[in-house]
């Protein structure tokens, strides 16, 4: 009657605590041992209103070292809740035993929140001592695919290759606390982030410029410090997120898995039966499997057409530098064929008015510099950044 066990759980001890105080002893049965993974027991034994008396029984756990063959204190097995897996195993390396497990999603949620799959099998213990009894070898893929779950569905994990993302989940709740708790992250839309994520990028592109010019081995600070400023970035996209839940959109475990899902659709060479051989057919596949997201994308959106959704260039973010967005304005011109006349002659500024008035004469220039570039392979916005760099470092005073 409830919409999961937590709730179902104080029902459980509340009913039992009625019986018994209308002057009834009650005999409470539970599977396996009352004093192993029982919340029940646990709230009637705290609930002053009642005297619990505890009978011991036969765990679950007995019969899972025997049928597993573990002797769980020589290899120091740890005994976890499925339902707080993601948390209570953080930083684990296994072999952990995995209790409650008694939904499809529990198991889901299990197998995202492990990093890296591990290659050895997970194994998937059922109804021990039932007639129904059942243990399962699984790959990690299939944990939630194959078995389905009840109450009685453990899981025992003999080695994890990477801990799972503890840190990515406390980095989780914290910005949902600082949203719901601090003045200005509180206040925050996603239209006022817009300038500090911009200004998080660029400190990150800031030191991926010191550490790309470097010669030899990177300073120690400047690898602090793209670990710090890949940090800030992370906050702002984490703050994007958790406003996107509090909207109902999506969570942060929604992009990453949208994501993920997306890099394998687009490496069939590697996740698929593709065969790719150099750069080219790469980005040939690479380029065939955008479009034909996009044509799906576009099928799903057909009853909300807009201007922007129509134009060729919907893909391309308007807020890109001048010289990035007109270079790959330019770079998709020339895959759909749509160069302006100038760009078909040797000399790129034919049919530009370059000498015309002010601001209109220089941006009419410089959008033919960027076609020239491009048209030879050059990112324009590369190329000016590294020109510009070495003119300050030419004039700047000795230290």
């Amino acid at each position: 009657q409830a919409t999961n066990l937590s709730d179902v759980y104080p029902r459980i001890a509340e009913a039992l605590v009625a019986h018994c105080r209308s002057g009834t002893d009650v005999l409470y049965a539970v599977p396996g041992s009352p004093m192993v993974a029982e919340r029940t027991v646990e709230l009637l034994q705290a609930d002053p209103r009642v005297t619990t008396v505890i009978q011991p029984a036969l765990s679950f756990l007995d019969l899972a070292w025997a049928r597993l063959g573990v002797d769980p204190l020589a290899s120091g097995v740890r005994l976890v809740d499925g339902q707080r897996f993601a948390s209570e195993a953080a930083g684990q390396h296994g072999p952990l035993l995995v209790a409650q497990c008694d939904t499809q999603q529990v198991l889901s949620d299990i197998k995202l929140s492990i990093d890296d799959w591990p290659s050895e099998p997970v194994v998937v213990l059922q109804r021990l001592g039932l007639p129904d009894e059942q243990i399962t070898a699984l790959n990690w893929a299939d944990l939630d695919r194959v078995i389905v779950a009840d109450h009685l569905t453990s899981l025992f994990i003999p080695v994890l290759g990477v801990p799972v993302g503890r840190e990515l989940l406390r980095f989780e709740e914290l910005v949902a606390d600082l949203r719901r708790r601090c003045p200005w992250d509180s206040t925050q839309t996603h239209g006022s982030l817009r300038r500090h994520l911009l200004e998080e990028s660029y400190e990150v592109l800031d030191v991926l410029d010191r550490l790309g010019g470097a010669e030899g081995e990177p300073a120690e600070t400047d690898i602090e410090d793209l670990e710090e400023e890949l940090g800030d970035l992370l906050f702002q996209v984490f703050l994007h997120a958790a406003m996107a839940a509090e909207a109902g959109w999506f969570t942060v475990a929604d992009v990453a898995r949208g994501v993920y899902d997306k890099l394998v659709r687009r490496h069939p060479h590697l996740y698929g039966d593709a065969t790719a051989t150099d750069p080219a057919s790469l980005s040939s596949t690479w380029e065939a499997i955008k479009a034909a997201e996009k044509a799906e994308k576009a099928a799903r959106a057909a009853n909300q057409p807009s201007a922007a959704s129509m134009s060729p260039f919907a893909n391309i973010p308007t807020a890109l530098p001048a010289l990035a967005y007109a270079a790959k304005l330019y770079s998709k011109a020339i895959k759909l064929d749509l160069r302006p006349d100038f760009s078909r002659t040797a000399d790129p500024t034919d049919g530009v008015d370059i000498e015309g008035p002010g601001a209109e004469g220089v941006g009419a220039a410089l959008f033919a510099t960027v076609c020239s570039s491009v048209r030879a392979g050059i990112d324009p916005e590369e190329a000016l950044r590294d020109v510009a760099r070495a003119f300050r470092a030419a004039r700047e005073l000795p230290a």
